[in-house]
């Protein structure tokens, strides 16, 4: 008889009898589940699906055929005897060895003995006798002739086990047999029939909790079919794994510069890292550190790549180089594209990537948005970066030869996490570095380890051996931190902080045109900065008429106006329809299906900004797409006005392009006063240049003592502001203006309250 034994590991199950610590069997009775449960169910079920059996449910009581059979073979005769029982079983049960039926004979003879005791009658006894024995031909006779064998047979039993069924289950372990039972519900109910775990033992492991509702051995067949239809993905298997950060101290680029062959030497392992670090511990010596890095790299002989802030989209060649069809599942979609890997230079380098391709994928098509489309066009981005970065990376690729890729920025989309995913699963250590804390990187992995500093630090690019190389002194970094103190949230601002604006016209009275003419910016009503971007209040506005028909106090008001950041157009127009434009040759190059083409504004022959600061050539050819966009012009995208707007814009003179060049969005702005005292018509071009230097946060006055439309005729709304000042004058001589002097201006209090005049 084979005595019951505990359980030193999950493993021990599976060890064959003579290399048992202590020979026996194990009955064991599963309550509570973790993973490590899982995956030894999993196991021990297929072990019973070879050389056992599994019990789904209940046994089922004889049916009558089967009692019929019972009785045309063995008769009805009973005997409460062992050796009865063992020449039934030679009988019944031939395939069995003398040894195994004596042993089951004996375990049968106890439990009849057992229940005789607790005063079953004869009837009762003969009628668990002839259940047990259908039981053990119609569901066990697969295992009863290996019962007590070097390899002992496993039986997995799911479900509430009934009396009868857990003394047969009994009877066998004692023969020689490992028992499961899997125990969803609860250990009450079992222990109503063996209160004292006499026959099996409850297991007990730390951090145990409940099963799961899905849980089944149904549904674990489904989970192995998914697997065994997995590999057929997957084709032959690598010989190594990755091993991803298991072997790191926490010591960031320390850890990645440590060599290949010191992190580990289990021969199933290749050992990587997927580091991120955030911040930067020292500000002064974080370039240096970074640099010496990439020098030790180098100098080690590894194969490493940098890219800054972004990974390239796959080019349109790229894209169609990857042959693709139309799919109808996933599995179909994966089994052809993982064959566009071909790594001629190492075959098992070319099975772990097409492994990695597969299990990215696959983690991928459990998004509840994915489908097959999608799940493609991640596919055709991974082999485009595969196939980019690969030589590189990895050149003839030999064990233990681990690569670096270095991403300075962090992932912007889940494109680049997923392709840093799939990267941490090859020969590579994974180095994603954030110096400025303010930079979000969505990748997230279960293997990711982050490393993080309090300190913040702008760079620009990584420093390399075959670039120019600029590290900060502590002076510098200390200067740069009272920067940040002084300039942000503090109503301060520094010389060109900020790059972005959006102007915002003011509805004023006429008067406050004087009190915030030659205000600072950030002093007027509606000023603000959200999220970099600067709102600029800005004056808009036509002046008709001449106050109390006082001409010499008109004028002087006009003239002190003319600031020395003022442009002041005295005749219209300003721009002549016929003046030379080189640029209206290009403009219609230049807009493509509502979009101005500003990389290719900027990249052509002729383009007349270039040698301004990037960000002012950007704020003026994003005003431009503005302009457009709104059809503030008459003509717009009904006569090809938007391409006379561009010519317009493209030509500027160099007094308008100084006074935007100078421009600083949070102190004064640059201004226009126009005086029109003509019936001359103001030109296209002329309401052109104000609408799009409105835009782009000059303020613009017109003077029309007049009182004439002239600006109005070219908007499609009106989008000026006119006051009505006075009576309408005629033929007025415009004065020559300078600017105007600091001493002889008025001030605002002057203006308001009419004196010092």
């Amino acid at each position: 008889m084979f005595e019951h034994r505990k359980l030193q590991s999950l493993d021990d199950y599976f060890l064959e009898y003579s290399r048992r610590t202590v020979p026996g069997v194990y009955f064991y009775r599963l309550c509570g589940y973790n993973q490590e449960i899982q995956d030894f169910i999993l196991k021990y079920y297929e072990a019973a699906r070879r050389t056992g059996v599994v019990i789904e449910g209940k046994i089922p009581n004889p049916e009558e055929r089967h009692l019929a059979y019972y009785e045309e073979i063995m008769g009805l005769s009973f005997q409460m005897d062992a050796g009865f029982i063992d020449r039934s079983l030679k009988k019944w049960l031939p395939r069995m060895k003398d040894k195994q039926r004596s042993m089951v004979a004996t375990s049968i003879y106890d439990v009849l003995d057992a229940m005789h005791r607790d005063g079953k009658n004869e009837n009762m006894l003969r009628n668990a006798y002839i259940k047990f024995m259908c039981w053990l031909y119609y569901r066990f006779e697969r295992i009863v002739n290996c019962l007590g064998e070097e390899t002992l047979p496993k039986i997995l039993y799911e479900g509430m086990v009934s009396n009868y069924e857990l003394k047969l289950l009994s009877i066998l372990s004692k023969a020689g047999c490992d028992i499961v039972l899997l125990q969803y519900q609860d250990d009450a109910a079992y222990l109503k029939l063996d209160a004292a775990s006499a026959l099996s033992d409850r297991l007990e492991l730390p951090g145990l909790g409940a099963f799961s509702p899905q849980f089944s051995i149904k549904w674990l067949r489904g989970e192995i079919e998914k697997q065994n239809h997995k590999q057929k993905l997957y084709g032959a298997l690598p010989q190594v794994v990755n091993c991803t950060n298991a072997w790191i101290e926490g010591k960031g680029l320390t850890d990645i510069l440590k060599e290949p062959s010191a992190r580990g030497d289990d021969a199933r392992f290749f050992y990587n890292s997927l580091i991120r670090i955030k911040g930067v511990e020292d500000k002064v010596t974080y370039l240096n550190e970074l640099y010496q890095f990439q020098l030790s790299l180098k100098n080690s002989g590894r194969r490493f790549l940098v890219l800054e802030y972004t990974i390239p989209r796959p080019t349109t060649d790229e894209i169609q180089s990857v042959s693709r069809k139309n799919y109808a599942s996933t599995e179909q979609m994966l089994l052809d594209l993982s064959r566009e890997i071909r790594y001629t230079a190492s075959i098992e380098l070319e099975k772990l990537m097409r492994k990695a391709l597969i299990d990215i994928l696959l983690e991928e098509a459990k998004k509840p948005d994915s489908n097959v489309n999608r799940l493609t066009n991640k596919a055709v981005y991974l082999l485009c970066w595969l196939k980019r970065y690969a030589g590189e990376l990895f050149g003839t690729w030999r064990r233990p030869q681990i690569a670096c890729f270095v991403y300075l920025g962090g992932c912007q989309n889940e494109n680049e996490a997923m392709f840093l995913r799939f990267l941490a699963r090859l020969p590579v250590d994974v180095l994603i570095l954030l110096p400025n804390q303010n930079t979000v990187c969505c990748l997230e992995d279960k293997n990711l380890y982050d490393i993080n500093y309090p300190l913040s630090l702008a760079v620009e690019h990584f420093p390399r051996e075959d670039r120019d190389v600029r590290m900060g002194t502590a002076a510098f970094h200390a200067e740069q931190e009272l920067d940040e103190i002084m300039y942000q949230n503090s109503g301060l601002y520094r010389n060109q902080q900020y790059e972005k604006a959006v102007s915002v016209s003011l509805q004023t009275m006429y008067e406050e045109i004087a009190i915030l003419w030659d205000q600072e910016i950030k002093y007027r009503p509606n000023f603000s900065v959200v999220d970099a971007v600067v709102n600029v209040p800005v004056i808009f506005a036509k002046v008709s008429g001449v106050k109390d028909g006082q001409t010499a106090k008109y004028w002087s008001d006009i003239r002190a106006l003319a600031t020395p950041d003022t442009l002041v157009i005295r005749e219209a127009p300003y721009i002549n329809p016929t003046d030379p434009n080189p640029m209206k040759t290009f403009a219609a190059g230049f807009f493509k299906n509502g979009k101005l083409l500003k990389t290719k504004i900027k990249e052509h022959a002729s383009y007349p900004y270039s040698f301004l600061r990037e960000e002012v050539q950007d704020h003026i050819l994003e005003k431009l797409q503005l302009l457009i966009q709104q059809k503030l012009i008459k003509g717009t995208f009904e006569n090809g006005t938007e391409y006379t707007i561009i010519a317009t814009v493209l030509n500027l003179n160099t007094e308008v392009i100084r006074l935007m060049q100078k421009f600083d969005f949070t102190k004064k702005n640059p201004k226009v006063l126009y005086i029109h005292t003509t019936e001359k018509i103001i030109s296209l071009e002329d309401s052109i240049l104000t609408a799009f230097l409105n835009l782009v946060g000059f303020d613009v006055v017109f003077f029309v003592p007049t009182g004439y439309q002239n600006i109005e005729r070219h908007f499609n709304r009106m989008i000026i502001e006119e006051h009505q000042i006075g009576e309408y004058m005629y033929d007025l001589r415009v004065p020559t203006f300078g600017t105007a002097s600091p001493n002889t201006r008025r001030s605002w209090r002057e203006i308001l309250f009419k004196r010092g005049d």
